[in-house]
Order: structure tokens, then C-alpha cells, then sequence
């Protein structure tokens, strides 16, 4: 039986989420948050909303995932505008010293759908090293003929480890960091 082309391109794009997958963030459908308590009454959760970031994914060889992430450290947001001008200063994030914030991973472990993602944060002009716990939460084609993939991804930092010490311990030093990352492939 003969294979015609289009039968043969269907069959090798659906075979695709097994090979290794570039995919750009989509920025409409990703979000940086952070989440870190405030004098002991409560937790305050902000988010950053302009970044960029690339991924990539191997199936068959999920040790070989890589990801890395940009974040506008000025775009910060914590829905109230005195409170995000007072995190921009040199008191928080120093946004005119230190405009970025980037995560560049450098070892994944665990299956295709589930584990920890290792890399160097830079926040504050102070670069550390970090694990992410990540789970996947899909793949597959979207209404508009692309290839999607997602995932979920949090960590627990020591500000104080980035050189961010206003108002310890009235702000506590630990601070969660939550992605929820949508990635288009290339």
C-alpha cells in the first residue's frame, strides 16, 4: 500500500510529543506569582506581568528538559499601586539597579510528567541555586494548529539569600514562587 505524503506528515506529527520539543511561553496564558505572609495576619500574592521564557521537553529523555525564564522585575503587581512603587524601590527589588529577574535551568530529574527542576535564579544582582518541583499538566494540539504544553512549577526562597531584608522578621524571609507555564512549540 502506498503511503501518500499527507498521510505520512500526519502520522509523523502526531508521533512528535515523543522527540524533543522547543516551545516559546505564551505570555497570555502563563503567570509569575509570588506569595509571601505579611506580619503574621496574612499572606499577600503578587505576580509579575511581563516575562518571556523557552522550554524544552524530551519524552523519551526527560533528564535532557531545559527551561529558562526572564521576568521585568518593575512589572511586579500586588494589586495595589503605593505597595507595588514601595517593591520597586531599593527597600524590595532596587527595579532601577536590578530591572531583571532570570531563572536559567541546568538538571531535571524525575519522569516526563513529574520532578525537579534545578537552576540559578538571579534576583537582586545575587544568583543562587534553586529547585523547582514541576508537574506537567498537558500537551496537545490547540483550535488554531499549534502544539501546546504546560506545566506547574513552585519553589521556597530565603529572600534574605538575595540580599531582600527590609522588615525581617515582620516579613518573613521565606517566599513562595509559583509558575503556571503554557508553552507554544516552535
Amino acid at each position: 500500500m502506498k503511503m501518500t505524503k499527507a498521510l505520512l506528515a500526519s502520522c509523523l506529527f502526531m508521533a512528535t510529543p515523543l522527540m524533543a520539543a522547543d516551545y516559546d511561553v505564551d505570555a497570555a496564558h502563563t503567570t509569575v506569582q509570588f506569595k509571601v505572609g505579611h506580619l503574621g495576619f496574612s499572606e499577600l500574592v503578587g505576580r509579575f506581568n511581563t516575562f518571556s521564557g523557552t522550554f524544552s521537553m524530551d519524552d523519551a529523555n526527560p533528564a535532557a528538559a531545559k527551561a529558562s525564564f526572564e521576568v521585568d522585575a518593575a512589572s511586579v503587581d500586588s494589586n495595589h499601586e503605593a505597595r507595588d512603587k514601595h517593591l520597586r524601590s531599593p527597600d524590595f527589588l532596587d527595579v532601577k539597579q536590578y530591572p531583571k529577574m532570570t531563572f536559567v535551568s541546568s538538571a531535571y530529574e524525575g519522569t516526563k510528567d513529574k520532578g525537579v527542576l534545578k537552576g540559578t535564579l538571579t534576583l537582586h544582582g545575587v544568583s543562587k541555586e534553586v529547585a523547582f518541583d514541576l508537574v506537567k499538566i498537558g500537551e496537545g494540539k490547540d483550535p488554531w494548529g499549534g502544539y501546546r504544553s504546560g506545566f506547574n512549577a513552585s519553589t521556597t526562597i530565603k529572600r534574605s539569600d538575595f540580599g531582600v531584608s527590609y522588615m525581617l522578621p515582620g516579613i518573613p524571609d521565606e517566599m513562595n514562587i509559583n509558575l503556571f507555564v503554557e508553552g507554544v512549540r516552535k
